[in-house]
């Protein structure tokens, strides 16, 4: 079967909307983690990302008539600008349903390469439904995503000129994972003839779908997916790509949101490129392979997928960046409530940047403050949380709190006494008009909204936090408007981050 992945990969037609792109070295990351970290760069394609070269194989190898009737597709953009642009090249009608929340960015791009752009629903999921009950109505070709063998063949192109420009040894090629269409083309044309390198797959951590597949043994299907890096945005894999990845590829690496922010950070040091969220993702898996593993002095190739993002989003990729690299340590820290306690606590920290503190007087003995403190690395942080502890400042390391790093930096207000029978949750709103009245109109009108905390950080869903009051009698109540919503959420009533700084 490998054979004719071979043969499908050297014949596919990509080059007549594709590029070579270059295979370059990024000289600073390499020299930090000891390895040559050698990036594919995808995000130079006339579309900013690999997905035109599976999507013009498969439309280019369509009968006459079908490209007569014309071709439809569901996307939350990447794959959409592909078809668009083969498309365009081939003459063809093209019809893309995006979702409602897809960056701007995306849908003016699409619709800037001539294609009629629906927009509907909320998730990819939502779109898809629509295209494929489209695809019936109007008698047009579906082009899928990923799912397909001749959409895998064009991806696979990539693995094909990553051999052709590195002929010398490469231990490993990081790819990220969404549906699984460009691992899987990359994997069967390297294993066909270099089996020796490895193939890893790099997924978010709350967008696991194949390392879950791949675990089991069989498809899974998430509940939620995370939605930052909205490229691998999906649910569950494909039904060909899980079969080939179960073959060909060695191992699955997770990476958080912060350690993908950091990727982002590290190209762009190295070659003044801005990745996409997804697009950055091999770099963080092969960062963080190198640090589990101790490998040095090897070729590591990791795929630069893409650089479709919204500008506004670097604030927050900047803000987290430094986290991810363990180079912020996020803390909260006790100290008395008397003048004098700031400059002893600050003395104790000694000759180190502060980069942030916030605080505000609640209770007349201690005082609980929000600090961030640069350091080189994690075994910084945990020798400053000692430090702090032998000077009697009881002291808890945050870093990798989610919520106080979201939410409760830029809320440290002190404690509410009137907040009785407060519960407090993160949602992912879908970043659309409306969201918020959805959620207003769903919550009971007697359950009083405590504290809200939203900041846009230029995606397509908004992370909110919210404070309601509501009574333990009513929590059967809560349970099910929760359920109705249908946004997701995490419980963060028992937070210690809120327990010190809102509670």
């Amino acid at each position: 079967m490998a054979r004719d992945y071979l043969q499908k990969i050297l014949t596919a037609r990509v080059y007549d909307v594709a590029i070579e792109t270059p295979l370059e070295l990024a000289p600073n990351l390499s020299a930090r983690i000891g390895n040559r970290i050698l990036l594919k760069r995808e995000d130079m394609q006339p579309v900013f990302s690999f997905k035109l070269r599976g999507a013009y194989n498969k439309m280019s190898g369509l009968p006459k008539e079908k490209l007569k009737r014309g071709v439809i597709a569901a996307s939350a953009g990447n794959h959409a600008q592909g078809v668009a642009l083969a498309a365009q090249k081939l003459g063809c009608r093209a019809v893309i349903v995006m979702p409602v929340t897809a960056p701007r960015i995306k849908i003016d791009a699409v619709a800037a390469r001539g294609a009629e752009v629906v927009l509907i629903g909320d998730s990819y999921d939502e779109a898809y439904e629509h295209a494929k009950m489209l695809e019936k109505k109007r008698g047009l070709t579906f082009v899928h995503p990923y799912d397909d063998p001749d959409v895998i063949a064009g991806q696979g192109t990539i693995g094909m000129e990553i051999l052709r420009q590195h002929p010398g040894p490469i231990h490993a090629i990081f790819v990220a994972v969404g549906g699984g269409g460009l691992i899987s083309g990359i994997a069967a044309y390297v294993k066909s003839v270099r089996p020796d390198i490895r193939i890893i797959g790099v997924e978010p951590v709350d967008s696991d779908a194949m390392t879950r597949s791949l675990k089991v043994g069989k498809r899974v299907t998430l509940a939620h997916v995370g939605l930052f890096a909205d490229g691998v945005a999906v649910k569950r894999v494909g039904e060909e790509t899980f079969r080939l990845a179960s073959k060909y590829v060695d191992e699955m690496i997770l990476v958080d949101t912060d350690e993908t922010c950091a990727a982002i950070k590290d190209v762009f040091e190295d070659n003044r490129s801005v990745l996409e969220p997804a697009g950055a993702l091999s770099v963080a898996g092969a960062k963080v392979y190198a640090a589990k593993t101790g490998v040095k002095g090897e070729a590591l190739v990791a795929i630069a997928c893409g650089a479709n993002t919204n500008f506004d989003r670097l604030r927050f990729v900047a803000e987290r960046a430094e986290v991810g690299e363990h180079r912020e340590a996020i803390l909260a820290v006790t100290i008395p409530e008397k003048p004098g306690s700031f400059k002893r606590f600050c003395a104790t920290l000694g000759a180190r940047n502060i980069t942030e503190f916030n605080y505000r007087i609640a209770d007349p003995k201690e005082a609980h403050v929000f600090v961030g403190v640069q350091v080189h690395d994690s075994g910084e942080t945990a020798k400053i949380v000692r430090t702090l502890g032998r000077h009697g400042l009881k002291t808890l390391d945050l870093s990798d709190n989610e919520m106080a790093k979201l939410h409760v930096r830029h809320l440290v207000g002190g404690h509410a006494a009137a907040a009785k029978d407060e519960l407090l949750y993160r949602f992912e709103f879908p970043e659309r008009p409306g969201a918020l009245m959805k959620f207003l109109d769903n919550m009971r009108t007697d359950w009083n909204i405590s504290l809200f905390h939203y900041r846009n950080h230029g995606a397509d869903y908004g992370r909110v936090l919210v404070g309601m009051q509501v009574p333990k009698k009513e929590m059967p109540a809560f349970r099910r408007f929760l359920a109705e919503l249908g946004y997701p959420y995490v419980d963060e009533s028992s937070n210690p981050a809120y327990q010190l700084f809102l509670g």
